[in-house]
């Protein structure tokens, strides 16, 4: 259940929506009486991570059958439908998902569906899960954003992040969450990962400007015919490698690297949900280091690892004598974090991706142990702790920077918390916790600045120290 208010929404005479409450009741989210579309004639909506992933993941299912649409990435126009039509005090991801969808729909209905159609036809799929912040609630609140704004009863089909590959023990599904579908998109997930490593990699060295994006694109019409025809990768990654090694490249020009990390989806996105950070960054003179979806894959496997030593370091009166399902969990999980790291690591070497590993879990949790509980699992864990330290111990980043919604509670516990603890045993660390909220870009970009000011300063002391 979700307090709200009724709202009418309408357009002022300065073309931005406002919006009045009216007759405070409480919504409930309910089952609705819908005749719904079958899944052959239904068409799922989905989207959330960058642009090129997106469309790969969309490349990909198309083998399964079925009906798919990418959502574009969401910009200030969809944070402002979300705003008008959710509930006061979300965080940003809420807004700018549940505006983006609404924002579509309106356009199906502009062009001359009804919302009757809309809602019996479309269905929304999307991530879910539980812990110690508001993420558990979206769903919710995508229903009521999604009521406010004339499509009740809009189906949104959710997959746990917890239950990996295994989430078809529940109702019949539209969206097709089976471990075939888990198999496609990791493949599919994975060469968005390197290639956009790759475009931030190469992109502040550019001899030519925009030689670098063209090849991004040229790659990704290549794998958006191998995956919807559902044809072999090698060839395909092969064929990729080959655009990318005729980019002239200067690597002699000196940039200081910047490591993003933080929320995910504020860290992940490249748009106007945390400002086109990344961009801004190369814009400023920056070599960027994203964290790349596969290291969510892996820490989803190590958090299911953790959780069955601790089952397993129970007193003997308070477990079973053999604990058969343990013992294949365990199994099912150190093959899939070999699959993940298997796939991920001939993809990379054929496509030619150099100069990045796979962090490992295990030497994270070590680095950060003293620091943070990580029983205490919730957004990145422990993983914000440790690359602060990982990057100054291992000197691989100038500056790290901790990007989240506004009030993002696992995260801004950790930046405003902990990390003040571990800059203080690691003086030379340039950490900045930053939030976006929406608006107030210039704030944002004026602290990124500054900080970067700091990592540029680093690096001309490492020149001269080469020099002398």
């Amino acid at each position: 259940m979700s307090q709200a208010c009724s709202t009418r929404v309408s357009t002022a005479t300065d073309g931005t929506l406002d919006y009045l409450h009216q007759d405070a009741t409480h919504w409930h989210d309910r089952r609705r009486d819908i005749d719904y579309a079958s899944p052959g004639e239904s068409i799922v909506l989905f989207g959330g991570l960058t642009p090129l992933q997106d469309h790969l993941l969309w490349a990909a299912v198309q083998t399964m059958g079925g009906n798919y649409i990418a959502l574009p990435t969401p910009d200030n126009e969809a944070f402002r439908l979300g705003k008008a039509y959710g509930n006061r005090g979300q965080c940003n991801p809420t807004y700018f998902t549940s505006g983006n969808l609404i924002k579509y729909l309106q356009k199906l209905h502009e062009a001359g569906m009804s919302k009757e159609e809309i809602v019996r036809k479309y269905v929304f799929a999307t991530a879910s899960g539980c812990g110690p912040c508001r993420f558990g609630m979206y769903t919710t609140e995508y229903r009521k954003a999604l009521t406010a704004a004339g499509f009740d009863g809009l189906r949104i089909e959710t997959f746990e992040q917890q239950k990996g590959i295994f989430q078809m023990d529940e109702d019949l599904r539209v969206a097709p969450f089976s471990p075939r579908f888990f198999i496609k998109a990791t493949q599919a997930v994975s060469i968005g990962d390197m290639i956009n490593i790759m475009g931030y990699q190469m992109r502040p060295y550019e001899v030519e400007p925009g030689s670098v994006d063209k090849a991004m694109e040229e790659a990704k019409a290549i794998f958006t015919d191998t995956l919807t025809g559902g044809k072999s990768l090698i060839p395909a990654l092969f064929k990729a490698r080959r655009i990318f090694q005729r980019i002239p490249l200067d690597r002699t020009r000196i940039k200081p690297k910047v490591m993003v990390m933080g929320e995910f989806w504020a860290a992940m996105t490249e748009g106007d949900g945390n400002y086109h950070l990344h961009r801004f960054l190369e814009s400023e003179g920056a070599e960027v280091i994203p964290q790349p979806l596969i290291n969510r894959f892996l820490l989803s496997l190590w958090e299911a690892k953790h959780d069955l030593e601790k089952h397993a370091n129970l007193p003997d009166t308070q477990r079973p004598m053999i604990d058969f399902k343990s013992a294949k969990e365990r199994l099912m999980i150190e093959g899939g974090k070999w699959a993940v790291k298997g796939i991920f690591t001939l993809y990379a070497r054929i496509l030619g991706l150099r100069g990045y590993t796979l962090p490992n879990m295990e030497k994270l949790y070590e680095l950060a142990r003293d620091y943070y509980p990580v029983d205490s699992d919730g957004g990145e864990g422990h993983l914000e702790v440790a690359h602060v330290i990982e990057a100054v111990e291992e000197n691989l980043a100038h500056l790290v920077i901790s990007v989240k919604p506004f009030g993002c509670m696992p995260s801004s516990a950790v930046s405003d918390g902990i990390q003040s603890l571990v800059t203080t045993r690691y003086p030379q660390a340039n950490f900045l916790s930053i939030e976006t909220s929406g608006e107030g870009a210039a704030n944002f970009y004026s602290r990124v600045q500054m900080a970067l000011f700091k990592a540029k300063e680093a690096v001309k002391n490492e020149e001269l120290g080469v020099r002398n």
